[in-house]
């Protein structure tokens, strides 16, 4: 038996969104066999509100995404993210970093998949931004794997400043080789610099945009 519970709200959510979007995208899938059974870190470049949408779509498990607080403190959000078992991450906030990273360890621990953005915010100017060390402090933590993916066309979709998605488009999602990190390296800050670098730099090949080594600008809306 699946030891992953499945949210009724992730199940209906996904029920009702699966077939508009196969009608109304055209949906690449590049090398999602790469996705391992069991527990996995899935980690994105982020340039549109849409990319948890089709990633969700493509994958075929519960994806539990951490996502900013604000969406749950929001009466007309709250509902839909606490419902299909999303992760809150007050950003700024160390102590609400910890209830995040305990949050997705316990997912983890299930046997579940935990998906992160690790530039932090949806990219405005294109490029590719430093990754945030979580995804490396997770699977350093849990000894789940990370599997690095490449989004293609979302901010065509939807851009950041734009409040209803275009339908008619090409989205392309690609897969990468999983990347799987020393557990007894957990707390060692230059280690997981190194692991977040290297793993930037899978995504960017998979995406195709510019890695600089510069913070992303947050994103309030």
């Amino acid at each position: 038996m699946d030891r992953v519970s499945r949210p009724v709200g992730y199940r209906l959510a996904k029920a009702l969104l699966s077939r508009p979007l196969r009608r109304l995208y055209r949906i690449e899938v590049d090398g999602d066999s790469r996705l391992p059974d069991g527990p996995a870190i899935v980690t994105a470049n982020h340039r549109s509100f849409m990319d948890s949408i089709f990633l969700a779509h493509v994958i075929d498990r519960p994806v539990s995404f951490l996502a900013k607080a604000e969406y749950f403190d929001r009466r007309r959000t709250a509902w839909i993210f606490r419902s299909t078992g999303q992760i809150p991450l007050r950003r700024g906030s160390p102590s609400g970093a910890r209830r995040a990273l305990d949050a997705a360890l316990g997912v983890l621990a299930r046997g579940g998949v935990v998906g992160v953005y690790p530039e932090g915010t949806r990219s405005r100017d294109g490029m590719l931004h430093r990754g945030t060390l979580g995804p490396a402090r997770l699977a350093a933590a849990s000894g789940a794997p990370i599997v690095p993916v490449g989004l293609v066309g979302t901010e065509l979709v939807q851009a950041p400043d734009q409040r209803l998605p275009r339908v008619k488009k090409g989205v392309r999602v690609r897969f990468g080789t999983p990347l799987r990190l020393n557990r007894r390296d957990a707390n060692d800050r230059a280690y997981l610099r190194d692991a977040t670098d290297a793993l930037m730099n899978d995504i960017a090949t998979l995406c195709g945009q510019e890695y600089v080594d510069r913070d992303a600008a947050l994103i309030n809306a």
